[in-house]
């Protein structure tokens, strides 16, 4: 008997694309096309440079604070202190960024230096004292903004310098700066998580926390630099606010972990970690700055805003746990 002629004349390929797996990979990139058309249609004045601008802008510090804490979700962990951070390190930073005081080196120093700083004692208590990310930075949460009202004594922190100032208003051909803040960050982040050995060892420890360990990974210090590098970057980001609203405000940046976290999520990130990309990041960072500005320009109130974005987060998570 001739076995051959019972074959198929074709095996199928097993690892052929499917429009599956192509919306799984490019599915954030066309959702957010269909967006950007939709609100063209719907408002002439979306589609503008100056309000394309306008909300590179205004996404540059959520997308700087997403892009810290898909270092830590990628990791398998969490961080629910960057709000919080965010209005510290402003404060601190403006209370030494006054005109004819410490000039701009030493209030940038200060503003990151915080950060750092607890995103180590987050990152040490993660790690050494074994207790959840969730409640460590739940805590965190709460001890910054206290903080941040002793520090400003409960008032904003105003008389800034020209220079400190320029950060978040100034200009450099044409480009506001926290735009290109935010270039920066994302191509720094994006080289560190693709080209480098500690990048793909955060990969590993969120992808198998005990496999990693098992193939000589020091997960302890992954994640430590991982919580660094996510407050560290929310420390960035609240110079850049107190710049741009040209006050340390000890009440800023109230939820703005949720967003990041949105941001990230949206961006297709895993949040039981091991995947997640920057570039998505930064789409899911453009997703919600796109829909919070055509939504302004079609004057629906900001309560109705908040609906939508819960709707949107948690279809995200849904379509995460689907993949």
């Amino acid at each position: 008997m001739n076995f051959k002629n019972l074959l198929p004349t074709r095996l199928p390929a097993e690892n052929s694309p499917s429009i599956a797996m192509y919306f799984k990979q490019y599915g954030i990139f066309i959702a957010f096309v269909f967006i950007c058309i939709l609100l063209t249609i719907a408002t002439p004045n979306f589609l503008t440079l100056q309000n394309m601008v306008m909300v590179l802008r205004q996404i540059s510090i959520n997308g700087i604070l997403a892009i810290g804490v898909t270092f830590v979700i990628i990791s398998g962990g969490i961080d629910l202190s960057l709000g919080s951070v965010v209005a510290l390190t402003g404060v601190a930073a403006a209370s030494f960024a006054h005109p004819g005081t410490h000039g701009l080196f030493v209030p940038l120093l200060v503003g990151l230096l915080i950060g750092v700083t607890i995103g180590t004692i987050n990152g040490l208590i993660i790690t050494k004292g074994k207790v959840a990310a969730f409640i460590v930075t739940l805590g965190m949460m709460t001890i910054a903004r206290g903080l941040a009202l002793v520090v400003s004594d409960g008032r904003p922190v105003s008389n800034l310098s020209d220079s400190f100032n320029f950060i978040g208003g100034g200009e450099f051909l044409n480009i506001p700066i926290p735009i290109l803040l935010f270039g920066a960050v994302i191509l720094i982040s994006s080289i560190i998580l693709k080209y480098t050995k500690t990048g793909r060892y955060v990969y590993a420890v969120g992808g198998n926390e005990n496999a990693a360990k098992a193939s000589g990974i020091n997960v302890n210090s992954i994640k430590l630099f991982t919580y660094i590098i996510c407050s560290g970057l929310a420390g960035l980001a609240g110079i850049v606010l107190a710049s741009r609203i040209t006050t340390g405000q000890p009440n800023a940046g109230v939820a703005y972990e949720l967003d990041a976290i949105a941001a990230v999520v949206i961006g297709g990130t895993s949040l039981s970690g091991g995947s997640g990309k920057i570039i998505g990041t930064v789409v899911g960072a453009l997703i919600i700055g796109v829909i919070n500005n055509g939504l302004d320009l079609l004057n629906i109130t900001s309560y109705s805003q908040q609906i939508i974005k819960g709707l949107i987060i948690v279809g995200a998570v849904l379509l995460d746990r689907k993949n």
